[in-house]
């Protein structure tokens, strides 16, 4: 661009009657120069959501289950690092016991196994727990179907899960993507938009679950209310979570000066699998993925524990057994909304490079009220006294989604910047969620899915290339 401004300053200072006949040069560059202070980002999606501000479900919208202390908020998550382990988590609301978790593989109901939960409570401000029961049931076989039963006589309940296929390069699998979803009529037709997808067997979730901070004195019946209402996925299939800021919990107003007081006591994660020293930070295999679950509100400077974690992670991560990197994290590292701008550039200025280096394939985020997919580029030669400080594209980069769009009481982020920057590809402010389809160690298909007249649409798909073993440019099929 400097060029084409000194190339217009040469022709101004040329005697009239040779402006004249270049004119049109003339123009044709004057044009060129105007437009390059332009972005040159991709699609800014014209479809407006309804105004209207979403509003909370009330709690007896989420029913307890019949039946004397009967087992609630029934959830489940993987409970190693390959997948031959299940944590089963339930609340019992009046009693401890029964704290037993019978189980059998599918046409085996004569081999039933049983294992005891730990139990455990927590009080917040003038709220005080049910008891809540965490079992690891292990040495599972893998792609096999399991029952579940928790609780005894009339208040029994039976569920069941899938095991992954064992972990190889070639496995495919599908996982959700939801983020920032809380409980409001909103979050509830993402929610049953993602159920009616048939396809996907887990689910990532990239932080805010229950938004109880919302409410008055932090009101911790919400998080019980959250986790029955998703109960009709989660204690069927594994979700994977990472922490928001909503988790944080802390309020020292009223006493409470532990974070993520709740969070931590009602779920449990294999953190000790990949050797973290925190609940809030942890790494999985599943099929052909390699999951890195990062906390955007715990100290990740260098030396601390999440940096030096992360630090020894990467280098155990083989992609040839699991090609397919994924980073969940909570404040998007890029965003183009005015809500929550630039929150995570600290984080980014500390961990791009090394996701760089590590040709992580992409980068799960929430916090943002909003849809939007990055281009594959990094910031990693930022240097403010050489100016260069501008995201340039980079086949090494992962892609940057954005998906804090779940449903929750705060609403939409419907402030965009402006013009669109270039390194970001598709943006909306609508409510929706994702599916993730690995093929192979090569191709997945990854499509967003608005919320629209009460359907599911699919507002942003692509075809994405793995950057380990496929480092070709996608394009947007959508």
């Amino acid at each position: 661009m400097l060029l084409q401004l000194n190339n217009l300053v040469f022709f101004l200072t040329m005697p009239s009657a040779i402006v004249a006949k270049l004119w049109p040069a003339l123009m044709v560059l004057f044009l060129v120069v105007c437009c390059a202070g332009v972005s040159n980002g991709g699609v800014t999606s014209h479809y407006v959501r309804k105004p209207e501000a979403s509003v909370c479900m009330p709690k007896a919208a989420f029913p307890p289950p019949q039946g004397f202390n009967a087992p609630e908020q029934v959830h489940i998550t993987q409970g190693d690092h390959v997948g031959r382990s299940m944590i089963i988590s339930w609340v019992t609301p009046m009693e401890k016991y029964p704290n037993t978790v019978t189980y059998w593989a599918e046409g085996k109901g004569k081999d039933k196994h049983k294992k005891h939960s730990s139990i455990k409570f927590y009080r917040y401000f003038n709220y005080t727990s049910g008891y809540i029961h965490h079992a690891t049931i292990k040495r599972l076989e893998y792609n096999t179907r399991y029952f579940y039963e928790l609780g005894n006589g009339k208040a029994t309940r039976q569920f069941f899960f899938t095991t992954p296929p064992k972990v190889g390069p070639d496995v495919p699998y599908t996982f959700g993507i939801i983020g920032d979803m809380g409980q409001t009529y909103d979050s509830n037709q993402t929610f049953e938009h993602y159920m009616s997808n048939t396809k996907a067997q887990a689910v990532l979730y990239v932080g805010d679950l229950s938004y109880a901070d919302d409410h008055p004195y932090h009101d911790n019946v919400r998080w019980d209310t959250w986790a029955r209402f998703v109960e009709k996925s989660n204690a069927y299939q594994p979700w994977f979570w990472t922490v928001g800021n909503h988790e944080l919990d802390l309020a020292p107003e009223i006493g409470e000066n532990k974070p993520f007081k709740p969070y931590t006591h009602r779920y449990h994660v294999p953190y000790r699998a990949s050797k973290s020293t925190s609940p809030l930070w942890y790494s999985i295999k599943r099929a052909s993925a390699y999951i890195i679950c990062l906390s955007s509100y715990s100290a990740y400077g260098k030396y601390t524990a999440q940096y030096n974690w992360l630090k020894q992670e990467f280098p155990k991560v083989n992609r040839a057994e699991t090609p397919w990197l994924i980073v969940l994290l909570h404040s998007p590292m890029y965003n183009s909304n005015n809500y929550h701008y630039m929150e995570g550039e600290s984080m980014r200025v500390m961990f791009e490079s090394w996701f760089v280096e590590n040709k992580v394939d992409l980068v799960l985020s929430g916090h943002v009220h909003a849809y939007e997919r990055s281009e594959r580029i990094s910031n990693v030669k930022y240097n403010i006294t050489d100016r260069l400080c501008t995201p340039v594209k980079n086949p090494s980069a992962p892609i940057y989604i954005t998906i804090g769009d779940g449903g929750n009481m705060e609403g939409l982020a419907d402030r965009f910047t402006e013009p669109q920057p270039s390194y970001s590809a598709f943006r909306e402010a609508s409510f929706g969620h994702a599916i993730l389809e690995i093929k192979n160690r090569t191709h997945a298909y990854y499509a967003w899915n608005r919320n629209q007249d009460n359907e599911a649409v699919m507002a942003d798909s692509l075809w994405l290339y793995n950057r380990y073993w496929y480092p070709q440019e996608e394009h947007s099929s959508a």
